[in-house]
């Protein structure tokens, strides 16, 4: 790879070049921006006003190693190292998945719900089961500081992403490692008054549809469910919820859209009460809200 010269316009150039027959124009834009967002703070205006910016070989070294990972559809956010999420700055690796706008919508949902519902002085007890990079967990105590909040994950690597997150972000999150699927329960009796997951929801049989950013780099073990039982997750919260959670306390789920009846058909059958599915942005049905008796 090579530039005609050091400028910031050049290296633009660059991106567009040898990424065009791989991406969207508009995703090489928003390769472009995140990488000179992150290695030189450019605002959107800057790319513009700093174009003739000229850059160090140090720093050129630095965009060639991005274009070269774009080529082998790493995320661009891995690439990185870090992605946003409702505001917040969150390191990201292999280890988790990469937060999404829709996660984004269901802590927007939650707060705005909680912010309703809550008595001034009522004490709230919040779990994330499936915490991944931390990015509900910490969301949700950011913008609600008094809530005691904990979060769980299989992962020890992704618990390390996790932690990670919430000291940078300087949220107080209570972190368990543990396995729903096998009756997983914390050492110390504990009852919540909202449960919250996005859990592994992605059939087997839908991998064909995904794109190598995502199948070839995510982890898989947060995504996949076999085919044959795509609720497994859902089945296994609820049953935990009907164990742990508060009266009149509730579960958020994000969903696979496919399944979005089936997940609040269920959630009926195990006594769950004012099941309230919701679509996304996009119009897809995405989140569920249910109440425990």
């Amino acid at each position: 790879m090579k530039v005609i010269d050091n400028r910031a316009v050049s290296v633009y150039a660059l991106f567009r070049k040898e990424l065009e027959s791989l991406y969207p124009k508009e995703e090489i834009e928003t390769f472009l921006f995140f990488s000179f967002s992150e290695y030189f703070g450019f605002s959107r205006s800057d790319m513009v006003l700093k174009k003739e910016l000229r850059l160090s070989e140090s720093e050129l070294l630095k965009f060639f190693r991005v274009i070269r990972k774009l080529k082998l559809h790493v995320p661009i956010q891995y690439i990185l190292g870090n992605s946003e999420f409702y505001g917040l700055k969150l390191n990201v690796n292999e280890h988790v998945l990469i937060p999404r706008p829709e996660t984004e919508e269901l802590v927007d949902w939650i707060i705005k719900d909680v912010t309703l519902s809550v008595v001034e002085g009522q004490s709230l007890k919040i779990l994330d089961i499936g915490t991944g990079s931390g990015c509900i967990a910490i969301a949700l105590k950011k913008n609600m500081p008094d809530a005691e909040v904990y979060a769980l994950d299989i992962s020890e690597n992704a618990l390390a992403v996790a932690k990670e997150n919430a000291a940078i972000n300087n949220a107080e999150i209570n972190f368990l490692q543990g396995d729903i699927l096998n009756t997983f329960s914390p050492s110390h009796p504990l009852t919540f008054s909202l449960i919250v997951s996005n859990p592994p929801y992605i059939t087997e049989n839908e991998k064909p549809a995904m794109s190598a950013n995502v199948l070839d780099h995510e982890p898989h073990t947060a995504l996949f469910v076999p085919d044959n039982d795509a609720l497994l997750f859902y089945r296994a919260i609820l049953d935990f919820a009907n164990d742990k959670l508060a009266a009149d306390g509730k579960v958020y789920f994000e969903l696979n859209s496919t399944y979005a009846a089936a997940v609040a058909e269920l959630a009926t059958a195990k006594g769950f009460i004012n099941c309230s599915i919701r679509k996304d942005l996009s119009g897809k049905e995405r989140m569920l809200r249910c109440e425990k008796v």
